[in-house]
């Protein structure tokens, strides 16, 4: 049922699928399955087509050795101001590119300079220490079998450690209660963040206006002042808004939750998802295992809650099966869509003479997920395995298409302007949660289940999953 509007295509556009009904266009279909939807088209179309989503004309590009046509022309084809309006409608704060707050942009971007270096690695010592205690807290008694759903497990770890390395800790006797409400409340507004991303407005959401309020009014400066110990990234994203008079104090706290939404957001599936995999095969867990013993009895470290694993970040980087699983698992659960809108009329050379046309305000979009999958990249790309990036004992990172090797293999983190600043301490915090787990704990599936990707978040990031499943877990001997 597709009307191909080729008759009023100007030369060099692409093929443009148009859909039936107006205003939606494939939206329908695209959200229902973009992976099949965008397979299907490539065959019909080849590698360049136009999809009308929803009012937008988006033009994909399918073949992963024209990637970096893209990225690289970062002048032309913009990212900034799409993901600036989306978050400002998602979190309620204004957009910063209206001009009332001149170099702001700019100031916030320079920040993500303590997400690497020396500075990554005290915010990762950090995090280390405080994955530490919430283990502590939450498993030391665990002397025989304690079961648990592992989505639920993963959250509430991974939310309470990073908030507290992020913000501080909350002084408060029940500092871990108040915390834990906040996770609740987060939850909440996370499972509507998918219809805020598609631009539904949040009033036909139900509760999730009241939600949003209540978690924004927990960043407000007098809350904020009394948690203790939090980052200097924190730290300096406070700085920086204490400059902006026309920053209303509400929406000074609508940035600081939106940065707790970027750092937890993904992690927490991305987390789960690895935890899955190796606990659905046990040869991958034995053999991230042997690696984490190893490492612990060559730096004459015990292993118990009760003593303080230290990991020097060169450490961390030679688990070579831990990242290897961790890759593995990203590449399998990662459905992000990396957007590009075009600044003017003007024409993308592409690899080979290919030549696309383009109009001011179309969108580009690469979808790396169908990359991820391709059975020609990736031997059998619904399988997982867990040493697939790992070739004679090293980190794997020649990876070949048609013969040719590519330049990109794994994208879980978006690309070029648009890459998660934060991904170099996301990916020490899967690690370092997966490294206490291991090196802790005897694991397994308590349900047979199989847990499948919910496609609901197709092209925002990590796919959540469909069910949670049970799992038990007692100190090791």
């Amino acid at each position: 049922f597709f009307f191909f509007s080729v008759f009023n295509r100007k030369t060099g556009e692409p093929p443009l699928i148009n859909g039936w009904i107006p205003y939606l266009g494939k939206a329908l279909i695209f959200r229902k399955d973009a992976f099949k939807f965008l397979l299907d088209q490539q065959k019909k179309l080849g590698d360049i087509f136009t999809v009308h989503i929803a009012g937008r004309y988006i033009t994909f590009i399918m073949d992963p050795f024209q990637y970096v046509y893209v990225i690289r022309n970062s002048k032309q084809l913009e990212f900034h101001e799409f993901a600036d309006k989306m978050a400002s409608k998602t979190f309620d704060y204004p957009a910063l590119s209206k001009g009332k707050f001149p170099d702001l942009k700019e100031n916030l971007h320079r920040i993500y300079q303590y997400l690497q270096g020396k500075p990554l690695d005290i915010i990762s010592d950090h995090m280390m220490k405080n994955l530490q205690d919430v283990f502590e807290w939450k498993c030391s008694q665990a002397t025989d079998w304690e079961t648990e759903k592992m989505y639920k497990f993963c959250c509430s770890v991974m939310f309470e450690a990073s908030f507290v390395t992020l913000y501080g800790r909350v002084p408060a006797a029940d500092g871990h209660k108040v915390i834990s409400e906040i996770r609740d409340k987060f939850i909440k507004f996370d499972a509507s963040f998918p219809y805020l991303a598609a631009n539904i407005p949040i009033e036909l959401l139900g509760a999730t206006k009241k939600v949003r309020k209540e978690l924004i009014h927990h960043f407000l400066l007098q809350n904020m002042t009394k948690w203790l110990g939090g980052s200097k990234v924190v730290q300096a994203r406070q700085d920086i808004f204490e400059k902006y008079e026309l920053l209303g104090d509400y929406d000074k706290a609508a940035h600081h939750f939106a940065f707790l939404w970027a750092s937890v957001g993904n992690t927490i599936p991305a987390t789960f998802w690895a935890m899955y995999y190796l606990l659905r095969h046990p040869e991958a867990l034995a053999a991230v295992r042997d690696e984490i013993d190893h490492l612990l009895q060559s730096t004459g470290q015990k292993r118990g809650p009760t003593y303080n694993i230290h990991l020097t970040r060169e450490q961390l980087d030679n688990l070579v099966y831990l990242e290897s699983a961790l890759n593995e698992s990203l590449r399998m659960c990662s459905s992000s869509m990396n957007i590009r809108i075009s600044q003017e009329d003007f024409v993308l050379k592409l690899e080979g003479n290919q030549e696309v046309s383009l109009r001011k305000g179309d969108w580009i979009a690469l979808y790396p997920q169908i990359l991820h999958m391709d059975p020609e990249v990736y031997e059998d790309p619904k399988e997982y395995k867990f040493d697939r990036y790992i070739e004679n004992g090293k980190k794997k990172t020649t990876f070949y298409k048609a013969g040719r090797k590519l330049k990109y293999f794994l994208m879980p983190f978006g690309s070029g302007i648009s890459m998660c600043p934060g991904r170099f301490l996301a990916m020490n915090e899967m690690k370092m949660f997966l490294f206490i787990l291991v090196a802790h704990f005897d694991v397994e599936l308590v349900e047979n289940k199989a847990v499948r990707l919910d496609n609901s978040r197709m092209g925002l990031g990590i796919l959540l999953p469909d069910v949670d499943i049970a799992f038990r877990y007692k100190l090791r001997s």
